[in-house]
C-alpha cells in the first residue's frame, strides 16, 4: 500500500505544463493486476526521481523535480518533466531518462513512446540540420521536382570500380544522388578509400557531361573516430555529403559527427537501419516519429520516412506524419501528436525508399508531395535495358508526376518509361 501511495504522488490531474517542461506522450497497457494509474505513476516515477519505495532522503527541493503524469485518457498518458532533469545538448542522457528503464517495468504489459514535445532551452542546445531541405535544393539548383537517388544493385559484392561505373550510368540517366547501401562500408571487395576516389572521379565526369549537379551519399558508418576520419576523406575528395546509419551508430556518435560536419561543410544523409526493431510494434517501443525528432534536433539533413506503397511496412498515416515533422516549422498537435515549434531549426529532406520503381512514382508524389528524395534501387537496376535506361525512366516518371500528364501516354513517347511499366506495371494507393 505504501508503494502504491508513493507512485500515485507522481500523478497530478490538475497539473498544467509550463513552456519549460519536456512532455512525452505514451501508449500504456498495464500488466495484469495493475491499473492504468498504477502504471502511469510508476512510469513518471522511474523516469524521474522515484524508486520502488518511499525515501527518507527525499527533500522538498528534490520533490520539485518529480515528473507528473497529468493527462490519462484510456491508454494514452502524458508525462511532464521539469527542465532541470536534463543536461542540455546531451541526447543520450535525455533518452536514458524518458526512454530508459521504463520499458522493463513489471507494471506494464506494453509501453510505447509516441511523441515528445521539446522545450525551447533543450531545442536550442542542439545544432539542427546544416543545410536542410532548402539548402539541399539550393545546392542542386533544383527548385521544385523531387530529387532522385539510387543504390547500385546488387547492393553488396560490387568492386569499387563496378560501383563507380554504376553510379556514372545512373548519373548520366538523370539520377542526382548515388547512394551506398546501409551495410556497405569498407569490405575487402570494395574498400572505402578506393570507392571514394573512383566515385568522385566519375561524379565529376558526369557533371561535366550532363551540366547537372551530382553528388554521392557515401556510407561512413563505423566506430566514431573512424567515421570522423572518413568524413575528412570525403571532404578532401570534394563531396557534399556523408551517409550514416544513425541508430546503429548511436546518438552520441551522431552528435560528434554533426559537429565535425559543420567544419567540413558536409551534409548528413541519415539511414534508419534497425529502427523497425523498436518502432514497428504499434503497442511497444519507440515510434519513428520520436526518432525523427531526435534526428532533426541533432542535425541530419535527409532522413528515410518510408513510401506507403513500396516493399517495406510504412502506413500512410505514419509516413505523412514523418514528412510533416521534418518539413514544417510549426507542427500542429492532435492525432497522437503533441505539436512542436521548431523555431529556427532547419527542415529535413524526407527520403522515400524501398521497392520503388517508375510505375509507382506519380502515385507516390500524389501521396507525399514533391519535397522528397525518391530512391530507387531494383527499380533502376532491374530495368531490362540497364541502369542508365532505368534512371531515365525514373526521371520521366517524375516529369509525369510534376506535369499531371498521363503516365501511359507519356510512356508511349518514351521507350525507357514504357519498358519499365511493361516490366513492373503501375500502382495506385487504395
Amino acid at each position: 500500500m505504501i508503494m502504491t501511495e508513493w507512485y500515485r504522488d507522481f500523478i497530478d490531474a490538475s497539473h498544467k505544463p509550463t513552456p519549460d517542461e519536456l512532455i512525452c506522450l505514451f501508449h500504456v497497457e498495464p500488466a495484469a493486476g495493475f491499473s492504468i494509474e498504477d502504471a502511469a505513476g510508476r512510469l513518471a516515477s522511474e523516469s524521474s526521481v522515484g524508486t520502488w519505495t518511499e525515501l527518507t532522503t527525499m527533500k522538498d527541493r528534490i520533490r520539485r523535480l518529480m515528473a507528473k503524469a497529468y493527462d490519462i485518457e484510456g491508454n494514452v498518458v502524458k508525462v511532464a518533466y521539469p527542465l532541470e532533469l536534463f543536461e542540455p545538448g546531451n541526447m543520450p542522457q535525455v533518452l536514458s531518462s524518458v526512454a530508459g528503464n521504463i520499458f522493463g517495468m513489471k507494471a506494464v504489459q506494453n509501453l510505447r513512446l509516441e511523441n515528445i514535445h521539446w522545450p525551447k532551452r533543450i531545442l536550442n542546445s542542439f545544432s539542427g540540420p546544416k543545410l536542410g531541405l532548402s539548402g539541399i535544393r539550393k545546392l542542386f539548383g533544383v527548385k521544385k521536382r523531387p530529387l532522385t537517388a539510387t543504390v547500385p544493385k546488387p547492393k553488396l559484392g560490387l568492386t569499387a570500380r563496378e560501383h563507380a561505373k554504376a553510379g556514372y550510368e545512373a548519373w548520366m540517366g538523370g539520377v542526382d544522388l548515388l547512394k551506398d547501401d546501409e551495410n556497405l562500408t569498407s569490405q575487402p571487395f570494395n574498400k572505402f578509400k578506393e570507392r571514394v576516389n573512383e566515385c568522385f572521379r566519375l561524379r565529376d565526369k558526369a557533371e561535366n557531361e550532363t551540366g547537372e549537379r551530382k553528388s554521392y551519399l557515401i556510407n561512413i558508418t563505423s566506430e566514431t573516430n573512424e567515421m570522423l576520419r572518413r568524413a575528412k576523406v570525403v571532404a578532401r575528395a570534394g563531396g557534399e555529403y556523408v551517409m550514416v546509419d544513425i541508430i546503429t551508430s548511436g546518438w552520441a556518435a551522431l552528435q560528434t559527427l554533426r559537429d565535425a560536419c559543420e567544419d567540413l561543410e558536409l551534409a548528413i544523409h541519415a539511414h534508419r537501419a534497425f529502427h523497425a526493431a523498436f518502432t514497428r510494434n504499434p503497442l511497444h517501443g519507440v515510434s519513428m516519429l520520436a526518432v525523427s525528432d531526435v534526428a532533426r534536433l541533432i542535425g541530419v539533413d535527409q532522413l528515410h520516412i518510408g513510401t506507403v506503397i513500396g516493399k517495406l511496412e510504412s502506413p500512410r498515416e505514419e509516413v505523412l506524419a514523418l514528412r510533416d515533422n521534418l518539413q514544417q516549422t510549426n507542427v500542429s498537435s492532435g492525432n497522437g501528436r503533441l505539436g512542436q515549434d521548431w523555431g529556427t531549426k532547419r527542415t529535413v529532406f524526407p527520403v522515400c525508399s524501398g521497392g520503388l520503381h517508375p510505375g509507382l512514382v506519380p502515385e507516390l508524389v500524389k501521396l507525399v508531395g514533391n519535397d522528397v528524395v525518391i530512391q530507387a534501387g531494383g527499380g533502376i537496376w532491374g530495368h531490362p535495358d540497364g541502369g542508365r535506361a532505368g534512371a531515365m525512366a525514373l526521371r520521366q516518371a517524375i516529369d509525369v508526376a510534376m506535369s499531371g500528364s498521363s503516365l501511359d501516354e507519356y510512356a508511349r513517347q518514351h521507350v525507357e518509361l514504357r519498358r519499365a511499366i511493361e516490366t513492373w506495371g503501375v500502382a495506385t494507393y487504395k
